[in-house]
């Protein structure tokens, strides 16, 4: 992977004062300048932070002069010479961080995302505590900027892995089996199967047991696969609610049915989805899941109004390609057809 490096600062975790562990902030951007500039900003006040790597995806909109034009000692850049998505920014991003700094515990997020004042020092006071219990992985708590719980931020326990939640989830769906919202008010960890990389707090122990996340997804389900997999080798991670986030997102278009807006996003969704669907569900159970999904994902076709035809197309790539888990395509091919430009 082609990239340039830049740093306002030090190159390694500056020495603390005392023997708390080092932490080491993440963030993968993308053309958002507004966005990266308040997280930014609100990583740079909270207390108890060691460093912050920013992963630039190749950014056209400015963001670049933001990065140079940060002098604080704690911020470095990482800039890719093509946009990666968020899933090759993560990659990316935590190999440098293993390379520069080696801290005790990074903790991942995308520029929209950001921790609610204080944050990082309740992690902190929970740290060494959370490690003698087992987690080598933490997800934050996720909310709107409103106070909301973010629900595509919810973590989840994997139903063919629980029966009670696999029972829950045949009646109530995706409900059945994400945590509830009683369940943020606890004050102690909270033993889940996966979450998303919003907030999420990874131990160099739990990066060592699952390695890197798959950067050839692009975007969508490489956080799902990456910690189902991390509880699939034996590693123990855990929802902290008390520690907050904020997610000021957007995913679906207002009115849209559930398709995915742009419409190129149709085709990472519903390939990586099956990806995650056989980590999840196994080789028995992932046929049976597999058919129901095609057939959710068909009939959806009919919210596609006059795009019907690219979505049938794009959707029909992603399930052959999940089959051959073929992660070869590129950006370019899938915009292009995407927008009626490819045959």
């Amino acid at each position: 992977m082609n990239f340039l490096t830049g740093t306002s600062g030090l190159d390694q975790v500056p020495a603390t004062a005392s023997a708390r562990p080092r932490l080491v902030a993440l963030v993968v951007t993308y053309n958002r300048q507004d966005h990266l500039q308040r997280t930014i900003d609100r990583l740079l006040a909270e207390e108890g932070l060691d460093a912050i790597l920013i992963v630039d995806n190749a950014s056209t909109d400015g963001s670049a002069a933001i990065l140079r034009g940060i002098t604080d000692p704690r911020l470095s850049f990482l800039t890719l010479a093509d946009n990666t998505g968020g899933a090759g920014g993560f990659e990316a991003g935590l190999r440098e961080i293993k390379r520069r700094f080696d801290p005790d515990w990074c903790v991942l997020m995308d520029d929209d995302a950001r921790p609610e004042p204080g944050a990082m020092l309740a992690f902190l006071a929970k740290a060494d505590s959370v490690q003698q219990a087992g987690y080598e992985a933490i997800a934050a708590g996720v909310f709107y900027p409103d106070g909301r719980i973010c629900d595509m931020n919810r973590p989840w326990r994997n139903p063919f892995w629980h029966l009670a939640d696999f029972r829950q989830s045949l009646f109530g769906g995706r409900a059945g089996f994400h945590l509830k919202d009683e369940d943020y008010a606890s004050d102690a960890p909270m033993p889940i199967d996966g979450t998303s990389f919003v907030g999420f707090f990874l131990s160099r122990d739990g990066q060592a047991r699952a390695g890197l996340p798959e950067g050839d997804l692009f975007i969508y389900a490489d956080d799902v696969i990456y910690t189902l997999n991390m509880t699939l080798r034996g590693g123990r991670v855990g929802f902290l609610p008390k520690v907050r986030f904020e997610h000021d997102c957007a995913t679906y278009q207002q009115g849209g049915g559930d398709i995915y807006r742009p419409l190129w996003k149709v085709y990472y969704n519903y390939r990586n989805s099956l990806l995650a669907y056989r980590v999840a569900a196994g080789p028995v159970f992932f046929w049976p899941v597999l058919a129901l999904a095609v057939l959710k994902w068909g009939i959806r076709a009919r919210h596609a109004g006059t795009d019907r035809a690219v979505y049938l197309r794009l959707y029909r790539m992603a399930v052959t390609d999940a089959l051959r888990r073929r992660l070869t395509r590129s950006f370019a091919e899938i915009v292009a057809i995407a927008s009626g430009q490819a045959r």
